[in-house]
């Protein structure tokens, strides 16, 4: 009965840890300033854009919540992986 919350609670969870975890790598390479802060940060900005109009149509579309959270997962793991190698 609860399956399905729990689900999202621990995905969102999991979400809001991974995210912090790719704000601080961010935070380093930005504070380090230099040619990879600038690209990083305009990656950062055209990433949150794209983000939004995808979660947009997703929602619009009829998706649920727990695509958009595992949507959102997704990307950010995607970024740890890419920032951890850096």
């Amino acid at each position: 009965m609860f399956g399905a919350w729990w689900k999202l609670g621990m995905d969102a969870t999991m979400l809001a840890i991974e995210s912090q975890q790719v704000i601080g790598m961010r935070l380093m390479m930005l504070s380090a300033g230099g040619s990879a802060a600038q690209v990083e940060a305009q990656r950062m900005v055209n990433e949150k854009i794209m983000a939004a109009g995808e979660t947009a149509l997703l929602l619009a579309s009829g998706g649920s919540t727990a695509r958009v959270v595992a949507g959102y997962r997704r990307k950010v793991r995607a970024n740890a992986r890419r920032l951890s190698q850096a």
